[in-house]
């Protein structure tokens, strides 16, 4: 499921590009969304204020290795580090 042009992504990349690993999950969409939160580091971040939104259209910049893995459907979550590859599916993501 190829992200519609136009969809937002939740995105957290203010802790700086290289701090590693690169965290993805993919939610169900909710209005304009996607689904898709992308953050960097060890652990998810809690606040709700955390993320920003941008467009898809924005990812080859911001994230261009996760560019791969944007069809993956709701449930499905990526960690990409270097030499280091995890693609994963997590009912949770699904439940609504």
């Amino acid at each position: 499921m190829v992200p519609a042009r136009g969809s937002m992504v939740g995105i957290a990349l203010s802790r700086g590009p290289k701090l590693v690993p690169l965290n993805t999950v993919r939610h169900l969409p909710v209005g304009s969304t996607n689904g898709w939160y992308v953050w960097r580091g060890d652990q998810r971040p809690d606040d709700a204020d955390f993320f920003s939104a941008s467009h898809v259209e924005h990812m080859p910049e911001q994230v261009p290795e996760l560019l791969p893995y944007l069809a993956l459907p709701p449930g499905w979550g990526v960690v990409l580090a270097p030499g280091y590859e995890d693609v994963f599916f997590d009912e949770a993501f699904v439940v609504e």
